[in-house]
């Protein structure tokens, strides 16, 4: 029974996901002690519990059962979005929130996850040819319809989610480094961008030195060089249409001391945390960041500061390589499994969990625009830790099914 249970429970993922959770129930307390928002951490305690249990769920169902459900499962994913532009709760700017009977979510983690099993079913199927322009067209509109209807609300952080997981999956799933370089291209142009034009002119001739080195032909090359140069030109005129708040995001990360009370104040009050936590931080409830509410609402976007200044460097490294083990084991499963299937989703879900973890603790160190991505696992919010821990719960199912074909 003992070697049964150690051959097929993955429990490195467990107790890696356990950990996490409770860091962040942790933290949320924390940052809750002293707000007046004690309801919050109960919340958090009820969807840990929930998530828990979805955990073990997605742990045990058949893995055939899974693929088959990956596409009804996305198609239910688009039309819950689609219902939400029409009836979701505006948020922070964006409609992404649906509430019914007094309960609430963000369908978009859920669409996540729906795209991921999407994305692998059709990248898995003996007749997908992923170096056929039809299939390559058909996998990248997997991904861009939901990534679309998360934009309209609009919803930039989690908009870009979706473009971060594809380009892995299509490398796992053998695409071919100018498929890669055509698709990448037009972001580094598009990021160059912002940064004024000396930026704009290296990323442009770094995107033409990729795609000519990976092209496959001249013509190619350069209709895929015209379209991310369309892209880059392009970037004043969307910004300049972009809603306000979000053009202040913008421009706080490009320079968040220009207003440090407005739209600067959560980033630099977020790097005088974490930094005056020192090497031992000040203990347990007693940050003055975080129980003086220098950061308003810091149990969502910006929960890396507590253990941060709590307790200090060695805090924040000790969640850094609990979410290191976590992506090296998201690796390690999708590498080891012969099901082409379990390989591709874990690999999807592994780039999730890796852009939220870059993404979140660089916004909070000031290296990363504020788009609004939750850190896993520890962040404010019901739907996310849900989807989180039934995604720790895929990866343990693939684990459990490795050697199945």
């Amino acid at each position: 029974m003992f070697e049964y249970f150690k051959e097929y429970f993955d429990s490195k993922t467990f107790f890696l996901t356990l950990g996490l959770v409770v860091v962040g129930l942790v933290s949320v307390y924390s940052a809750t002690y002293d707000a007046g928002a004690g309801v919050i951490f109960q919340r958090q305690l009820m969807w840990a519990g929930i998530g828990l249990a979805g955990m073990i769920v997605a742990m045990v169902l058949p893995l055939k059962t899974i693929h088959r459900l990956s596409f009804p499962a996305y198609a239910a994913g688009l039309v819950i979005l689609l219902i939400l532009l029409v009836v979701g709760k505006t948020v922070s700017g964006s409609k992404s929130w649906l509430g019914i009977a007094g309960l609430g979510g963000q369908p978009s983690e859920f669409a996540k996850v729906a795209t991921i099993l999407a994305l692998a079913a059709f990248l898995a199927k003996s007749t997908t040819i992923i170096s056929d322009p039809r299939h390559l067209f058909l996998s990248i509109a997997i991904a861009v319809v939901p990534m679309a209807l998360v934009l309209t609300q609009p919803d930039i952080g989690t908009s870009l989610v979706f473009f971060a997981l594809f380009l892995p999956v299509l490398y796992w799933a053998g695409a071919d480094n100018f498929a890669l370089a055509a698709i990448l291209s037009p972001v580094i142009v598009a990021a160059g961008a912002l940064f004024g034009t000396s930026f704009f002119v290296a990323s442009v001739v770094i995107s033409a030195l990729l795609l000519y080195i990976s092209r496959r032909n001249r013509f190619v090359a350069a209709t895929a060089f015209a379209v991310t140069l369309a892209v880059g030109l392009s970037v004043q005129f969307v910004y300049e249409r972009m809603p306000a708040y979000q053009q202040k995001r913008i421009m706080t990360f490009l320079n968040p001391e220009a207003d440090p009370l407005g739209s600067g104040y959560n980033v630099l009050q977020a790097k005088v945390a974490i930094g005056s936590g020192g090497m031992f931080g000040k203990g347990y409830l007693k940050g003055t960041q975080t129980q003086l509410n220098f950061i308003p609402e810091q149990w969502t976007d910006f929960i890396f500061c507590v253990p941060g200044e709590e307790f200090g460097f060695l805090g924040a490294s000790l969640v850094l390589i609990f979410f290191g083990a976590l992506l090296l084991r998201g690796i390690t499963i999708a590498t080891v499994c012969k099901n082409k299937f379990a390989s591709i989703t874990a690999i999807g879900i592994t780039a999730v969990f890796a852009t939220h973890v870059l993404v979140n603790i660089g916004m909070s160190m000031g290296l990363m625009p504020v788009v609004g991505i939750p850190l896993p696992f520890l962040s404010y919010g019901g739907s996310a830790l849900l989807v989180n821990m039934v995604m720790a719960g895929l990866l343990m199912n693939f684990w459990a099914n490795r050697k199945e074909y």
